[in-house]
């Protein structure tokens, strides 16, 4: 699966639940990874006890898995995974002495302000490092346990995406190599949003019916909008797009759908986001692409709902009555 000769050394930037997974996985087979996190405690625990107890507890860690609270320890890695909440992710790269190593990007969202995607904030950020972007269908805790899974490694260069691929593929975690960037992005962006949308849907007790067809319905807005963002159709409809939308479309593993189930069974959206330790992320995107979508001229009512229902502006009634009030249409629209 992977050439004994092209063992890169990994870098992780992001201690939580998934940043501790992807290490697990760079770890398998006793290569030596190196993770940093922003607590003390944690970098502590993960090293010493082999567990990283406040984000994946229970899972125990291969013992090449080593942690650090000090970012400058990364510099010897040749390769860097970038697993912070996408709010964060550039004030932390920034401090990160990148240089040309390749950033792979594992965050999903668009940055509040700019309505920038994660490979356009490191372009800026990190000028010389090439990008790759790592994204699908995928629960940290069935990661790290070594439950089979696939992802999307987008990345321009070819011949990087498949020395990467080789550096992370294993026999439960297969990475399937795209080009295309901009479609792994949005469809890993997207889905945190409708995701909520369905966890909605749930909450407020509104079937299964319901929430097939706001899977499908969102995915069409997905579509939309990444056509419109020079996205590819078929990245779109594969693991890192709608594969990853039907997973945290149907469980409360999803941080996303956990939130949205909250907001369905009436609770605010403040007091859901105040009590989190983790992210969830589509909190953030929605409101920011729900304003590209409209400075973009495309049509995400779904979207726009959940941005609606997070400020307030919209209750969960009046969200499901405006959005079954819309104007009959084909469905290829």
């Amino acid at each position: 699966m992977r050439a004994t000769g092209d063992l890169m050394r990994i870098g992780i930037i992001g201690g939580g639940a998934w940043g501790t997974a992807l290490a697990q996985v760079a770890a398998a087979g006793g290569e030596d990874v190196l993770l940093w996190t922003f607590e003390d405690d944690v970098a502590a625990a993960i090293t010493r006890d082999h567990v990283n107890p406040l984000y994946l507890p229970g899972v125990a860690l291969s013992p090449a898995v080593r942690a650090t609270s000090d970012l400058t320890a990364l510099s010897a890695c040749e390769a860097l995974l970038v697993v912070t909440p996408a709010q964060h992710m550039r004030g932390i790269i920034a401090r990160a002495a990148v240089g040309a190593r390749p950033l792979i990007l594992c965050a999903k969202g668009l940055e509040a302000g700019t309505m920038a995607l994660m490979s356009e904030v490191a372009a800026e950020t990190c000028p010389d490092a090439p990008i790759a972007v790592l994204s699908g269908p995928t629960f940290a805790a069935e990661v790290a346990s070594g439950l089979p899974t696939a992802v999307t490694l987008a990345c321009a260069d070819d011949a990087l995406a498949a020395r990467l691929a080789a550096r992370l593929a294993r026999p439960a975690f297969r990475p399937y190599v795209s080009a295309d960037v901009t479609g792994a992005e949005i469809g890993g962006a997207i889905k945190n949003v409708l995701a909520i949308a369905c966890g909605v849907v749930e909450g407020a007790g509104l079937g299964k019916n319901a929430r097939a067809a706001l899977i499908a319905r969102g995915f069409a807005e997905m579509t939309r909008f990444g056509l419109a963002r020079g996205a590819r159709a078929e990245t779109l409809a594969g693991l890192s797009g709608l594969g990853d939308l039907v997973l945290t479309c149907s469980s409360e593993q999803s941080r996303n759908f956990s939130l949205g189930l909250g907001l369905g069974r009436g609770s605010a959206a403040a007091d859901l986001l105040a009590d989190r330790r983790t992210v969830a992320e589509g909190a953030f995107t929605a409101p920011v692409l729900a304003e590209a979508a409209r400075k973009a001229g495309v049509e995400m009512p779904i979207v726009d709902a959940v941005a609606r229902l997070l400020d307030g502006t919209f209750a969960v009634g009046e969200a499901v009555e405006t959005l079954l009030a819309r104007p009959l249409r084909s469905e290829s629209a």
